[in-house]
C-alpha cells in the first residue's frame, strides 16, 4: 500500500504537505527519500493528535524537511521499535536515522519547527 497522501494533488512527492504513511515500509521509504523528516505517531480518537494536523500541515510548507504521520496501533513491532508509550510522539529523522523524539502532548508549530531545525543543524528560519 505505501504512502497515502491527505491531499489528492502532489501525492507522490509528499513535499509541502503532511503525508499519511500506511506502514513501516512506507515510513522507511519516506524518511530515506529526504535529508530530514518529521514523523508524528498518532492514534485514531486522540484529540491532541487531531489538533496537531493543521500544525503539521503548516510545518510541511515551512520546513526543509518532509513531514508525515503514522498510526502504529496495528503494528506491535513498530510500537516496540520506536518505544511508543504515548501519542502524539514526534520523531525527527536525519539521513534516514531517528535522531530525536518528543512526546509532550500538543507542541506549538514554532516550537516544533525550531526543534526540527536544531536537529537538522539549521538554526535559521
Amino acid at each position: 500500500m505505501g504512502v497515502v497522501s491527505n491531499s489528492n494533488s502532489n501525492a507522490r512527492s509528499g513535499r509541502n504537505r503532511s503525508v499519511e504513511l500506511a506502514d513501516e515500509r512506507a515510513l522507511e521509504a519516506f524518511v530515506s527519500e529526504s535529508d530530514a523528516a518529521l514523523i508524528e505517531f498518532y492514534t485514531e480518537g486522540c484529540g491532541i493528535c487531531r489538533s496537531m494536523e493543521p500544525v503539521l500541515g503548516n510545518l510541511a510548507r515551512e520546513l526543509d524537511a518532509r513531514v508525515g504521520y503514522i498510526n502504529p496501533r496495528d503494528d506491535p513491532p513498530l510500537v516496540e521499535r520506536f518505544d511508543v508509550r504515548s501519542v502524539p510522539l514526534f520523531v525527527c529523522f536525519v539521513d534516514g536515522d531517528p535522531v530525536a523524539r518528543r512526546a509532550e502532548g500538543f507542541i506549538s508549530g514554532d516550537d516544533l519547527a525550531a526543534w526540527v531545525r536544531t536537529r537538522m543543524g539549521d538554526d535559521g528560519g
